[in-house]
């Protein structure tokens, strides 16, 4: 047997600290405010305040004018539930140099928008939300993007205002499936707001190199990180995890997947094949979890569903194409849009 050492008690404090430390989540490099102030948007940041469920809203949103050449067209950008009006940066420029209006608004309970200590999200309260502040800006049709949640949200505002939609793009939308129909397991809101709590950039980052890079990681992708770590570790940190939580349980509650067929203007999906987004895939059973997700799949068969729908596919890459291959996505959307 060996010897045995006694380490000195500020040594041995000492120690378990750095364990402590080393073992503790990635804080934000960043910490910004409740409606993300103090992170710098690419272009003016301007807000729609409103009266909405009995309360005062205030809507972050931008509106950039073409760079040259103007259309005479407008383009909405819908953001997901972990992205903002600011991940759309590069895919802004690149329409307003080709002469679209861009108009990027951050939806209630996101980013630089109020976050309600009560609100009843519905993905039909969010459309008629967009719709209120597109009037305001004298916004009468315009083509409609949504990536991610904001696919959900997009094609809930195609379908409530079909005559205001000239185009609806869904760019790796999630609710391609019914998750709560496919076995994946229900959280309550209160799960979902105790899970929130816990998001470190640590887990931001891992979370986003998985599936929205397929495992790649430049250094570009860090802001985006930081964003949302700085917003959910600030002074509105309660605020913004109770918020996520309550459009969670909205996002699994209420399928758009029902209504694919319903939808009756011009639709293209773009969709990155590596893509394996499900909500509640994380806590489904081994057997659920391998039925979910399967973007390469899934973008077949809704491009089926939906009448007369183009479906490009981006082979090989993750569930954020705009941000992953900016380039690359920005030429494929404007050649579409082109058509």
């Amino acid at each position: 047997m060996g010897p045995t050492y006694v380490l000195k008690k500020p040594l041995a404090a000492l120690l378990t600290s750095l364990t402590l430390l080393s073992a503790a989540p990635a804080f934000a490099a960043n910490v910004y405010g409740e409606q993300l102030e103090g992170f710098t948007y690419p272009y003016t940041l301007q807000h729609f305040n409103f009266s909405s469920q009995q309360q005062s809203l205030s809507m972050g949103y931008m509106d950039v004018k073409p760079q040259q050449n103007a259309n005479g067209k407008t383009v909405v950008l819908m953001h997901g539930k972990n992205f903002c009006g600011a991940t759309w940066e590069e895919t802004i420029r690149d329409l307003s140099e080709k002469g679209y209006r861009v108009i990027a608004p951050d939806q209630i309970g996101f980013c630089s928008s109020t976050k309600p200590a009560n609100y009843q999200y519905t993905f039909q309260q969010l459309a008629e939300n967009t719709h209120q502040l597109l009037t305001k800006l004298g916004v009468q049709k315009a083509v409609i993007i949504g990536h991610s949640t904001g696919g959900m949200l997009a094609t809930r505002y195609a379908l409530m205002y079909p005559n205001q939609t000239e185009k609806l793009v869904l760019v790796n939308p999630i609710g391609l499936e019914d998750w709560k129909a496919k076995g994946a397991p229900y959280r309550t809101v209160d799960q979902w707001y105790e899970r929130e709590l816990k998001l470190s950039a640590e887990g931001i980052k891992k979370y986003e190199q998985q599936t929205y890079y397929v495992g790649r990681w430049k250094p570009e992708y860090d802001k985006w990180v930081d964003m949302l770590a700085g917003l959910n570790s600030g002074p509105g940190h309660k605020k913004v995890a109770w918020n996520s939580a309550l459009i969670y349980d909205m996002i699994f509650t209420q399928p758009v997947y029902y209504e694919f067929k319903e939808i009756n203007v011009p639709t293209t999906l773009i969709i990155g094949t590596s893509d394996t987004t499900a909500i509640g895939s994380d806590i489904a059973s081994p057997a659920v979890k391998a039925t979910l997700g399967n973007y390469k799949v899934l973008g077949k068969e809704v491009a089926k569903l939906i009448p007369g729908a183009r479906l490009i596919e981006l082979p090989g890459m993750g569930h954020a194409p705009q941000m992953e291959e900016p380039a690359k996505f920005n030429q494929t959307l404007i050649d579409d849009l082109a058509r």
